[in-house]
């Protein structure tokens, strides 16, 4: 399927009608189970409590523990080529600010639209469980996607999707930025890479009040930061873009001494490999020439935390017509500089993030509706059957790569 409305194959088509309506018969449980995964969330790595809450809505048996805390959950088929459907177990250290009868309590809320991707999962997942499906499906809970280190890496690294013969891995996210309804589908690069550097400058310290002894460390770092600016708008293509900021700065313990050494800490975005690699490299360099013009040295260290997502675009193709065909709006351009660690599975497997466009809650007194993260974020209960949807739209253009489609059965 290259477009909306081009003719679909025709057992496709009856699954899409199949499990459209039997996905609605799941969306009322599927609600109760958001408002349960919302008021008792998890932090990263202590997510064990809400895999067993969403294996038991499953009702699929225990599954398979992956990346410490995470399940792996085979609704259809067994080991072979098969599409898998992920979804985020974490929450955030957030104190909800919601005032939803159903509020986290705690420290921890799911101010990022996890639970209402775990809902609409196991809402598609049980519709299918239900009345079939056009290919083998597996459920990747997954945990750490808010905190290092990385739980979408470690699922990769410990092989079990090349294990169960994932051919492709479907994910779909809240977007605020999006209008409210509204799914993107966007091929290629549509979230950036993430790196976090560490800027360490080392001088020579002394009294404020004779700096010609001195080797300032925080002047050379302050040159350091703003040669930095510069990076981006000549380093790369611009019609391209990346991000580079310096988002931390700490030096010295007195207003009259000049300390020895003077730190920066920030994170370096880019949606092409190329352009991290070349940025990385440039910051190093930026960084110790303009440290020994100040008489200084430096140390530069920096770790990749995620590669940029680059959605499949066969996947994402199909998946806008399926979306399409049940009347959902399509939007094939947005990209954003937010990061996601669903990349790491695009590496193994065709991958595709769909974003959701959502109304993140009530406005704030400035008029401005509360975005990811914020403690007042909350999308209303219909994004339950919205997620799911996206998903199913996924699912089934994994299906048709497949290009061996089970027949619906009949009646």
């Amino acid at each position: 399927m290259s477009a909306p409305g081009t003719t679909v194959p025709a057992e496709l088509a009856t699954w899409f009608d199949r499990l459209s309506a039997a996905l609605a018969e799941e969306l009322p449980a599927a609600v109760e189970l958001r408002h349960a995964l919302h008021a008792d969330p998890r932090i990263s790595g202590d997510e064990a409590d809400t895999a067993a809450a969403v294996v038991a809505a499953l009702g699929l048996g225990e599954g398979q523990v992956v990346a410490q805390t995470g399940r792996l959950v085979r609704v259809t088929g067994g080991p072979g080529r098969s599409v898998a459907l992920r979804a985020e177990l974490d929450g955030l250290g957030v104190q909800e600010r919601t005032g939803a009868p159903w509020s986290a309590t705690g420290d921890v809320m799911h101010a990022c639209g996890h639970d209402t991707h775990l809902a609409g999962l196991v809402a598609l997942a049980r519709a299918v469980t239900r009345v079939g499906g056009p290919a083998p499906l597996v459920l990747l809970l997954q945990p750490r996607e808010e905190r290092a280190p990385s739980g979408a890496a470690d699922v990769v690294a410990e092989g079990v999707l090349a294990a169960e013969g994932v051919d492709s891995v479907v994910a779909a996210h809240v977007q605020p930025q999006l209008p409210a309804g509204v799914v993107n589908a966007t091929p290629g690069p549509v979230n950036a890479s993430s790196d976090e550097f560490t800027i360490t400058v080392t001088g020579h310290g002394g009294h404020g009040g004779y700096p010609h002894t001195t080797a300032d460390p925080v002047l050379a770092l302050s040159a350091i930061v703003l040669n930095l600016q510069q990076l981006v708008s000549r380093r790369v293509d611009p019609t391209v873009g990346a991000v580079l900021a310096v988002t931390q700065l700490d030096a010295g313990t007195s207003f009259n001494v000049v300390p020895d050494t003077a730190r920066a800490r920030g994170g370096l975005r880019a949606m092409r490999e190329e352009d991290r690699l070349a940025l990385v490299r440039a910051l190093t360099e930026v960084a110790e020439h303009t440290a020994a013009a100040y008489g200084c040295t430096v140390q530069v260290d920096s770790e990749n935390n995620m590669p940029p997502l680059l959605n499949d675009p066969e996947l994402a193709r199909g998946a806008a017509g399926w979306l399409a065909r049940s009347g959902t709006t399509v939007d094939d351009a947005w990209r954003s500089f937010g990061s996601d660690d669903f990349s790491h599975f695009c590496a193994g497997a065709r991958g595709l993030m769909l974003f959701l466009g959502v109304d993140g809650g009530a406005p704030n007194g400035d008029g401005r509706r509360p975005g990811l993260h914020s403690p007042r974020f909350l999308p209303g209960d219909e994004v339950v059957g919205q997620v799911a949807t996206a998903l199913l739209a996924g699912y089934l253009a994994g299906a048709e790569l497949l290009g061996e489609v089970a027949p619906p059965p009949a009646g």
